[in-house]
């Protein structure tokens, strides 16, 4: 049979007439299903344009991307590396790209959203916060309040079934890493994790970070990566042909911290026009107030405040950013003076980790602005005090209780944007 049918294949019309057959059938059909992977597995093997044909003709007629991918994913795996690999479906134009026009490749223009816009749109790869507009900010959330529902079950969701999800982390984390991997697992899908790559990586070997994430993406749907070295993420994006998550690379960006900083001061204050935020600390090595930056700037009427030591001021690329989207920022040194009039006081912690042989700037630096009792009593009664964690003793131990803390809150809602990114990011809206 397997030999006829291969035969008629040669036959354009017929061959047309049986993909729309069968791109009803792999999915109207339940009981056919093993006879159809069977006879696909083996048809399908010299015949991947065939393949990606009828995936093409999945998502015409249910307009519905998932389920193609779904195909490609289980019912044509012989195949993927030849089809998958090669192509990408456009679901928002049913367009099928070569590997060369893959939409979200196109990094190296840093003005080019990685997103397909329309009513339905696909996030491909999140690796800094100016790929965000504000629409799809709000997509998001929506989708991550959708996550606290389905966290609150006690068996999750297993809409991810079936779905790897590979942790490459090249500097240490405890909240981001666990918060994906848990994300991950919450709904339904699996881990791949290796928490100490710079060491326990053939990149301890000198293997380049290119050839890692070739050898990775073949074992895995997506993957999420925290590099030491700014820009690394996007070198990642570049090489995969499966989505990247930047969990924060060096000094450059922490996006999915911004969301989830994003999403916090939302539900604490009840909107994000016309905010107030305080941002306090190590500005100029702190990458998540950096990303928050970037995404604060999307915002109408929104004042920023700029307290932190002389050495580690913000950098000017954050500054000339601001200016340049109209947002009104000042610098001070007066940290009780600022919580007085601000929503969000945002503290971080001062990075040694980045100072390297100069110790001593690191200790001139260290201790200069502290949050405590002293700076809740200046504070409004609705402001929030938030952090991204880890805290050292930039905010004292009695300020926990008051609930105007709202950092371990903060640090919960990371869970639920990071079960949206995954859930947007492998099935799409």
């Amino acid at each position: 049979m397997l030999n006829c049918v291969g035969t008629m294949f040669a036959c354009k019309n017929f061959r047309v007439q049986l993909i729309e057959l069968m791109a009803v059938a792999m999915f109207n059909c339940s009981e056919c299903d093993l006879t159809l992977e069977t006879m696909f597995s083996s048809m399908f093997s010299n015949h991947a344009s065939i393949a990606t044909t009828l995936a093409l003709k999945q998502s015409e007629i249910y307009g519905d991307c998932k389920k193609s991918n779904f195909l490609l994913k289980n019912h044509l795996q012989p195949i993927k590396s030849t089809c998958v690999s090669a192509h990408r479906i456009s679901c928002s134009s049913g367009m099928l790209l070569s590997k060369d026009r893959i939409q979200y490749k196109t990094l190296e223009d840093d003005s080019i959203r990685t997103f397909l816009k329309g009513e339905k749109f696909q996030l491909h790869d999140v690796i800094e916060a100016q790929q965000f507009d504000r629409d799809i900010l709000s997509a998001i959330f929506e989708v991550a309040r959708e996550m606290e529902t389905v966290e609150k079950k006690s068996r999750g969701s297993q809409i991810l079934k079936g779905y790897l999800m590979s942790t490459l982390f090249y500097e240490p984390s405890t909240r981001t890493r666990l918060s994906f991997e848990s994300a991950m697992k919450r709904l339904g899908g699996d881990v791949l994790t290796t928490e100490n790559a710079r060491e326990f990586s053939s990149a301890a070997k000198g293997e380049t970070l290119e050839d890692t994430i070739k050898t990775v993406e073949g074992y895995s749907d997506i993957i999420v990566m925290r590099h030491f070295e700014g820009g690394a993420a996007k070198r990642a994006a570049k090489t995969a042909n499966i989505p990247v998550i930047n969990a924060g690379d060096g000094p450059g960006q922490h996006p999915t911290q911004a969301l989830l900083d994003m999403y916090t001061i939302e539900r604490e204050i009840g909107k994000l026009d016309g905010i107030k935020v305080g941002l306090v600390g190590d500005l100029a090595n702190g990458r998540t107030v950096r990303s928050l930056a970037y995404l604060l700037a999307k915002y109408n009427d929104v004042k920023i405040y700029l307290v932190s030591p002389q050495v580690v001021k913000m950098k000017e690329d954050i500054k000339e950013y601001l200016t340049l989207n109209g947002v009104d920022w000042e610098e001070s040194a007066d940290l009780k003076e600022v919580a007085s009039k601000c929503d969000v006081v945002y503290q971080t912690r001062i990075q040694k980790e980045r100072f390297g042989e100069r110790i001593d700037l690191y200790e001139e630096a260290r201790g200069k602005y502290i949050v405590d009792r002293s700076v809740l009593d200046v504070m409004q009664k609705h402001a929030v005090i938030m952090h991204p964690f880890p805290r050292l003793d930039e905010i004292t131990v009695d300020v926990d209780d008051d609930p105007r803390a709202a950092y371990f809150r903060q640090a919960k809602n990371g869970l639920f944007v990071r079960m949206a990114l995954l859930k947007l990011l492998l099935l799409g809206w």
